[in-house]
């Protein structure tokens, strides 16, 4: 039985399954969160983007013993399903017929890892918010909203998995020499819905739903109760802006003329799109994620990301896993084991803010390109033949535990090689049994 003690700020996804780890392991855990319990009051509005958990996410929750609990409540997405402005669609698979992502409700996913955490041992403390630091003694001053007492926290470490806009973040920045960015991308988000139609899916259910349109798109992800929810990621200002729909008449008619098909299934469109909020897209890069080494960031705190490769739970679940493998070999010396997890983990933030960001320029605009479904036909055979030595970068994103910043340097390397290809062939069915030989000899030239 460990006699170490830890302090987790926020009970978001990362912080409670952290916390679930952490007691299942036999450290004493005290969890703090401002918002209320979500098995009883839900999440706040704006928050309820569907999650898409894939395999590192799957690896944290089996170190937790938690797949068969989360997996009641997952449904499996095989690929993407393309709209194009007619209604016509088409299906893109998202590697072999084994493979597929996850979607799971935010909610349902906060409020089973919540429980889970308190049943491990973990004391959870809701409607508490940490109002000051204390960074050189790892400790914080916590207020207790309900009736305004004030408690200091005592622990071996506190670990900040408190957010985008963390409070332990907020005070390492004010420290010297102090690395930090926060920056947004010109689109924002607005969560509708797609309810469901006769008692069963109004869409194929199997499939995340994209409607690419150049500068914006509309997706939509499966619920266990038969509806979709959907995300229009969409410029603040322009044309085609959220700064343009001002009415109902407005959207009903944007929605007619860019996504007709998905209009015709969502009959509370122009209610939703005024009740329901419109989000920032932000990425967060910050260094070190630790002073003192009596603290240390995890999840959306150390690096906040843009949705758009589905890896942000999944960044945030692997910082649980790498997080607690680092506590087993560091003999109870946390100070060298944050400077490791930081050092370890930071080229990875970086590499998948990279990869989340050039993955919505892939969605939006590219999955309805011709010469990018050839080559995608091709580096999917590349991949069938070669299944050891070329891996195409949404796998290894998506279906290994490959590091990200690894999987980033070796996608580079195969999109320099594609490029040369695409100036050769138009189709994948030009190349022969040799042609494949030849390019992937190539990742050993470069």
């Amino acid at each position: 039985m460990n006699e170490g003690k830890m302090t987790v700020l926020g009970a978001g996804l990362s912080g409670a399954l952290l916390s679930t780890l952490l007691a299942q392991r036999g450290y004493q855990v005290q969890l703090f969160e401002k918002r209320s319990d979500p098995r009883e009051f839900g999440l706040e509005e704006g928050r309820s983007i569907n999650l898409a958990l894939s395999y590192r996410g799957w690896s944290a929750l089996d170190q937790a013993g938690l797949r068969e609990e989360v997996r009641d409540q997952a449904i499996a997405m095989r690929g993407r399903m393309m709209h194009d402005a007619t209604g016509q669609l088409s299906f893109q698979p998202y590697g072999t017929e084994e493979q597929a992502i996850y979607s799971v409700s935010r909610l349902g996913l906060s409020q089973l890892l919540v429980e889970e955490a308190e049943q491990a041992g973990a004391e959870l403390f809701f409607q508490h918010r940490c109002e000051e630091v204390y960074l050189d003694e790892g400790q914080a001053l916590i207020r207790n909203l309900k009736d305004q007492s004030s408690t200091r926290t005592q622990s071996d470490l506190l670990v900040g998995a408190d957010g985008a806009y963390s409070t332990l973040r907020m005070a390492m920045q004010k420290t010297p020499r102090y690395n930090y960015s926060q920056s947004y991308i010109e689109h924002g988000y607005k969560e509708l819905s797609i309810p469901a139609k006769d008692g069963g899916f109004a869409l194929e259910p199997h499939a995340l739903h994209i409607w690419p349109r150049g500068g914006y798109m509309l997706i939509a992800l499966p619920n266990a109760d038969k509806s979709f929810t959907c995300t229009l990621f969409l410029p603040y200002e322009g044309k085609e802006s959220f700064a343009e729909l001002n009415i109902p008449a407005d959207v009903s008619r944007f929605f007619e003329t860019q996504f007709p098909d998905a209009l015709a299934v969502m009959p509370q469109l122009t209610e939703e799109f005024f009740q329901n909020p419109t989000s920032d897209l932000v990425t967060i890069k910050c260094y070190p994620w630790s002073r003192f080494g009596k603290n240390v960031l995890i999840g959306d705190a150390a690096h906040a990301i843009v949705p758009f490769y589905g890896q942000g739970m999944n960044a945030g679940f692997e910082d649980c896993r790498i997080f607690m493998n680092l506590l087993t070999e560091c003999n109870q010396d946390y100070p060298q084991m944050v400077q490791d997890f930081q050092r370890l983990r930071k080229p990875d933030a970086d590499a998948v803010a990279e990869l989340a960001l050039s993955n919505f320029i892939e969605m939006r605009d590219l999955v309805a390109d011709r010469e990018f479904l050839e080559r995608k036909k091709i580096e999917a055979e590349l991949h069938h033949r070669f299944p050891d030595h070329w891996v195409p970068l949404y796998t290894m994103v998506t279906f290994t535990n490959i590091r990200y910043s690894e999987a980033l340097r070796i996608g580079q390397q195969q999109d320099r090689i594609m490029r040369k290809v695409m100036k050769h062939y138009d189709y994948a069915s030009e190349l022969t049994d040799q042609d494949y030989e030849r390019i992937v000899a190539l990742l050993n030239d470069e």
